[in-house]
């Protein structure tokens, strides 16, 4: 049986050329008078990326083969690093232990769920983050920073535990640099060689898989 994900980044090196961002759903039904009516689908983004752009030689040509190949085309997912969205920080740099909202301790809770708040006052969206990099998790209570030994992250599933439940009240954040849960978009992977030592590949979709 295949497994239906592998805990592997794309290299990075190819998803630095890559283009794309988060996709919604919305049906937007046009009236007789003019007006709209529009109904969100999905409450979260769905991300989509063409990687094509990404690769500048035979060598990382030969790279992603060897990777859609282990990935059985779009069967198996797989962590993708998003340069323009891979930080907790609000400006894609370095994470902090401030930089999210974690959770709020209750004296009996301690596991939380990273998310990355996305804002525009008063307005904002939760983004779950599943596939934190492992080691990069910074978490804060009431604003000092933990020592890493006060708790352990699941890279798997992005799920915080403390050693000790915190007190009611206590306001936690946390800080982390994350991939994107994603897999091929498509099972055929259409490679030319345009001219000696160099490959080229018109389109190689991946989309943002729900864990």
């Amino acid at each position: 049986m295949i497994e239906d994900f592998h805990d592997i980044r794309f290299p990075e090196d190819i998803a630095w050329g890559s283009a794309g961002g988060p996709v919604f759903s919305t049906d937007v039904v046009v009236l007789a008078s003019g007006h709209e009516r529009r109904n969100a689908d999905w409450a979260e983004a769905r991300a989509r990326y063409d990687i094509a752009m990404g690769v500048r030689g035979l060598e990382q040509l030969a790279r992603l083969i060897a990777f859609f190949r282990a990935r059985r085309g779009r069967a198996c997912g797989f962590r993708f690093k998003d340069w323009t969205d891979c930080s907790s920080d609000a400006g894609n740099g370095p994470p902090g232990p401030l930089d999210q909202p974690l959770g709020q301790g209750d004296g009996s809770t301690t596991g939380f769920q990273l998310i990355k708040r996305y804002e525009t006052p008063p307005w904002h969206v939760d983004r779950r983050i599943v596939k934190p990099v492992a080691g990069s998790v910074r978490v804060a209570a009431d604003g000092a920073e933990l020592p890493p030994a006060a708790f352990t992250v699941d890279a798997a599933t992005g799920l915080v535990s403390l050693a000790v439940a915190p007190a009611a009240g206590v306001v936690l954040t946390a800080g982390f640099a994350f991939d994107v849960p994603v897999r091929f978009d498509t099972d055929h992977l259409p490679a030319t060689l345009e001219d000696y030592g160099i490959g080229a590949l018109r389109a190689v979709p991946l989309v943002e898989i729900r864990l």
